[in-house]
Formats: structure tokens, sequence, C-alpha cells
């Protein structure tokens, strides 16, 4: 495959669950897919922990001489770190929000191995965050033995019933093989929904003030 291609990228995030799944194939895909990122030179932003296919790939990566970073959040540490320390630099964060946030911050693309609800979290996330032109960043679905058939049957159920607009399905980006994920990321080019193209998630409000540093002075005593 084409690995020259992969200059534009940089850091491939790769989000996975901490279990190894019920099938082989989704153990021998994450290892794929760790040796695939080494081979293109490129480097691995993870969630952490050294347990299930989360392991798998980091180690995958990892011992091809790529660099690894994994973002946890500080509560998952003692749950999810029992197989002694990370693999690579670990990156400790106070939620699961700031984790996603710094996911966003250290990579250029983005695929989902088979996981948790913590993945399924992050696969809508950034499709979110993409629609609403938050990133332009490519979203892909490694999907082995068809575990997002599901998910992308969802959406075209959504889209059909007037809820998600027909360019969300664009953003979901579905390979089995890393190979074949990787060229279609690399070859990925964003086409902006009209109607959120526009808007501006500046957080300066002209003043040079975040206005998320504002006090907001709220009455939320319920009233029955």
């Amino acid at each position: 495959m084409a690995a020259s291609s992969s200059k534009q990228f940089k850091n491939i995030c790769v989000l996975s669950g901490y279990h190894y799944g019920k099938y082989k194939e989704f153990v021998q895909a994450a290892v794929d897919l760790g040796r695939v990122i080494a081979e293109r030179k490129l480097h691995l932003v993870y969630g952490g922990g050294e347990q299930g296919l989360s392991r798998l790939i980091s180690e995958a990566v990892f011992t091809r001489g790529s660099q690894v970073l994994g973002i946890i959040p500080k509560p998952m540490k003692p749950l999810v770190c029992l197989s002694g320390p990370p693999i690579g630099e670990e990156l400790v964060v106070s939620s699961m929000q700031e984790r996603l946030s710094e996911m966003m911050n250290h990579a250029d693309a983005f695929i989902f191995l088979p996981g948790d609800l913590a993945t399924f979290e992050a696969v809508i996330t950034f499709a979110s965050w993409a629609h609403l032109n938050i990133h332009k960043k490519p979203i892909g679905l490694l999907n082995v033995n068809n575990f997002y058939d599901g998910l992308l049957t969802f959406i075209n159920h959504a889209i059909k019933n007037h809820f998600v607009p027909h360019s969300v399905k664009k953003l979901f980006i579905s390979a089995s093989t890393a190979n074949e994920l990787l060229d279609l990321l690399q070859a990925y080019t964003p086409e902006p929904d009209p109607k959120t193209f526009a808007l501006n998630w500046s957080t300066d409000d002209g003043s040079g003030n975040s206005s998320s540093n504002k006090k907001r002075d709220l009455d939320l005593t319920l009233r029955l």
C-alpha cells in the first residue's frame, strides 16, 4: 500500500475496548493495525490502560519503533492499569471530556476498533464535532466481523427519519482491514454541511476574555 501518502498524518488516535472480544479476529485486527501504523511511520494516541485490545495495539506500535501516548482519566487508572507500567508516554487527565479533547488536540485522524461504551461515546462525539465544524479530521471504523454494521444501519435510520442530514453519512469511513482503512483516511476530503460550516467555536468574546470564564448567576432552585 501507499505508505508514502501518510506524510499528511503524524498521529493516529485509536480507540478500542479493555477486553479482547469474543473472536480471534478482533485480536488479530488490533495487532495488524498497530503493525501498519508503525510501518507507515505514524505514532499512536490511545486511551491508555494495559488490558485488552488497547494493550495489543500499543505494544504492536511501540515495539516497532513508533511513539505511543496514552490519555487516561485519573479515576480510571486503578481499573485499567493492572498489568504493569504504561507503554510509551502517559497523559493523565481529570475527566472523560478532557480525555476526548486531548485526543482531538493530539491526533490527525481517528480509528475505532471494536470496543465498549466509552468507545461508542467517542465515535459519536468526534462525528458530532466534525458535523458541527469543530474539526475536519477523518473518522475510521475498522469494521472487523461487521462489528459496526449496526451503528451504520442506525445512522441510515436516523437519516431516513429526518433527524440527521445525509452529509453525516460521509463522516463514517469503514473498512475491514487496516491498510484499506488508512488509505481511505488519507484520501478523505471534508465536505462541511452548509448549515454548520459557518459556526464559530472561538471562546473569545472579542474583549480578550474567554466566555467560559464568565460566572453565570443562575438560580437553580427547583420550583415545585
